[in-house]
């Protein structure tokens, strides 16, 4: 049960910020193979949110969580913390809005994504990912400048913006058998849900997180919130410790089941939207994309909705993974 403090949006949440970024957000194109619907029996529908504005769906979220803040509130500027690509998103969406941003990232993101979020304007404010929190950082600084903190994922805002993927998806596509959608901290699959349930309720959702952290997989089977290790995957945008309070409650009442894949199976799928799709999909990203490609999902004979969340990778990594 959610903690009465807690703000668990809803569907007419995700409206409302469709309606925010209406000419903010790129409408994403819905894109077809018919390599992967022989390999896998089905007919796949891939959101190509990897063609959103800064290479990620993560502007959705960012957008509308600063979209939603009164002008006093915006004149003490925005905090937030990331890997990566939600500080590009929050940096952009900023930048457009006309208000300050600070970001926390972890020494090792990716060069491209620490370049971005810098050159979109924002202040950049560097931590070890093992040995630091990021958040108790982030509440520090936000509390000093008397900032909104805007985390990646467990925030209502958030959970909203990113919930207008799938209503876009399935807007397009009409019902759909099956919604499979990346998991890190859980706000995309808890907004994703929300439109799902509410546009194709018979459809059935289902989270792809990394095998090496597996915090939702477990939290799901245990009906709680579950902590783990710092895990190491290449999915650098889905390592994360927990799913985030605001977007368990969601997962827990509308998503049926949460799978892993391997890194291997990543880079695989890196590997195929690169060499038949032609285009680039970060190996977060192709998390939904690989466990319905690689058979975690009994896909045959269904319409499937596939999530393709981000392609913010630095070139010398995907050079390395393609070769």
């Amino acid at each position: 049960m959610a903690s009465p403090s807690l703000r668990i949006p809803t569907f007419d949440d995700v409206k409302l910020a469709q309606a925010r970024l209406a000419g903010a957000a790129h409408k994403t194109p819905i894109l077809t193979s018919r390599t992967a619907d022989a390999q896998t029996g089905a007919t796949l529908y891939f959101k190509a949110e990897n063609l959103q504005r800064a290479g990620a769906f993560k502007f959705r979220g960012a957008y509308n969580a600063i979209a939603v803040l009164d002008q006093a509130m915006r004149a003490d500027g925005v905090v937030a913390y990331s890997s990566g690509n939600h500080a590009q998103a929050l940096a952009y969406a900023a930048s457009l809005l006309g208000v300050s941003a600070t970001i926390i990232m972890p020494k090792d993101a990716p060069a491209i994504k620490v370049a971005a979020t810098r050159g979109y304007g924002a202040e950049i404010v560097l931590y070890d990912r093992y040995t630091e929190d990021r958040e108790k950082i982030a509440q520090g600084i936000a509390a000093e400048r008397g900032a909104a903190l805007i985390p990646p994922y467990d925030h209502a805002d958030v959970i909203a913006g990113q919930g207008t993927a799938a209503l876009e998806l399935i807007e397009d596509t009409g019902d759909l058998d099956l919604l499979v959608v990346p998991l890190g901290g859980g706000g995309l699959l808890a907004g994703c849900a929300l439109s799902a349930r509410a546009l194709s309720p018979a459809c059935r959702i289902v989270g792809v997180e990394p095998k090496a952290g597996n915090d939702g997989q477990q939290s799901l089977r245990k009906g709680e919130v579950v902590h783990i290790a710092p895990p190491k995957s290449i999915a650098d945008g889905a390592i994360v410790t927990h799913v985030g309070y605001h977007n368990f409650p969601i997962l827990k009442d509308k998503v049926d089941d949460i799978v892993t894949v391997t890194d291997a199976q990543l880079v695989d799928t890196v590997r195929f939207f690169a060499e038949r799709m032609k285009i680039i999909v970060e190996p977060t990203g192709c998390l939904a994309a690989a466990a319905v490609l690689h058979g975690a999902l009994g896909c045959a004979g269904k319409r499937v909705g596939i999530v393709l969340s981000g392609g913010n990778v630095d070139l010398k990594v995907l050079s390395t993974l393609l070769a």
